[in-house]
């Protein structure tokens, strides 16, 4: 039978594209609560002999992982032959050790919980900061997709010579690949510390670059204060206002008209959380990681 594809509330356009994509069904899943706060999940499609798909991005986690697993667990109960998820953005990574005693190390522990549920995950570019891959932590196969290309292939066709900027050296590298396949510069911030609070931030060569647009790049925008910090950093340099792109549009609390205020002069993300900002496409990403999987 046809492979099947549900979205959970808030993926409804993503999950129509990549069934599409996949050549699947799109399966109607009904998710509500009860008054008294609890989840009510229900298939209104036939899962039973199917390939299913759920489709759920995990910003804002907390309220969206009772109500997927309840829908992988259903799935299974209903005699589904395979249950996969779609997480665009996957939560719960940063918190990779313990930093101080008695913590909870949450990426492990979510991933673990998460994985007994499915049998495999695609997601894209998760913040793998100490670990070298998601199958440290994730019992199940994954697929770990990458923005960057389609990053890159946004600069070229919107952006009039631009010129990546990387707020600092652990920025290099990331941003380094976009701007090569951007087939743009680069440059990244130079600090020169004087003391615990005494800072000078600089553009190297900025002469160079007071021509060129701008562009900041990171994977996860949530409080935007490295962006909003560059960006003061640029007006002290002269340099024009700054096309800020990140690949997951977290956004946390007044992140996005903060760092409107502080100069941007457009905020670009991938559609990896539904967001206004949403001008890369990743979908079709997300298909090949789906077949990756296959």
């Amino acid at each position: 039978m046809k492979t099947v594809v549900f979205p959970l509330a808030g993926n409804e356009g993503l999950a129509h594209t990549i069934a599409r994509g996949i050549g699947a069904e799109i399966g109607a899943l009904r998710v509500r609560r009860f008054p008294d706060g609890e989840s009510y999940v229900r298939y209104q499609s036939p899962v039973e002999g199917r390939r299913t798909i759920l489709v759920c991005t995990l910003d804002r986690p907390d309220d969206k992982f009772l109500p997927l697993v309840f829908a992988a667990a259903a799935a299974r109960d209903l005699g589904a032959v395979e249950v996969g998820l779609v997480a665009p953005y996957l939560a719960y990574m940063r918190q990779d050790r313990q930093f101080k005693p008695g913590e909870a190390v949450t990426s492990t522990h979510f991933a673990q919980a998460l994985g007994r549920w499915v049998d495999w995950l695609v997601t894209v570019d998760p913040h793998l900061h100490r670990r070298s891959s998601l199958s440290e932590i994730y019992p199940v196969p994954t697929a770990t997709l990458h923005a960057a290309p389609a990053i890159s292939a946004w600069i070229r066709e919107a952006v009039t010579n631009p010129v990546l900027i990387g707020p600092d050296g652990e920025s290099e590298q990331w941003v380094g690949a976009v701007a090569k396949d951007a087939g743009a510069p680069y440059v990244v911030l130079e600090k020169t510390r004087r003391g615990d609070r005494d800072v000078e931030v600089s553009v190297p060569d900025v002469e160079q670059w007071r021509e060129s647009t701008p562009v900041l790049v990171d994977d996860i925008i949530s409080t935007a204060r490295t962006m909003i910090e560059t960006i003061e950093h640029l007006k002290a340099a002269a340099l024009a206002p700054p096309i800020c792109i990140g690949v997951h549009a977290v956004f946390a609390d007044h992140a996005y008209p903060d760092l409107q205020t502080a100069g941007a002069r457009r905020i670009v993300t991938c559609n990896t959380i539904p967001h206004a900002s949403n001008a890369i496409d990743i979908s079709a990403l997300l298909v090949a990681g789906i077949h990756s999987l296959s």
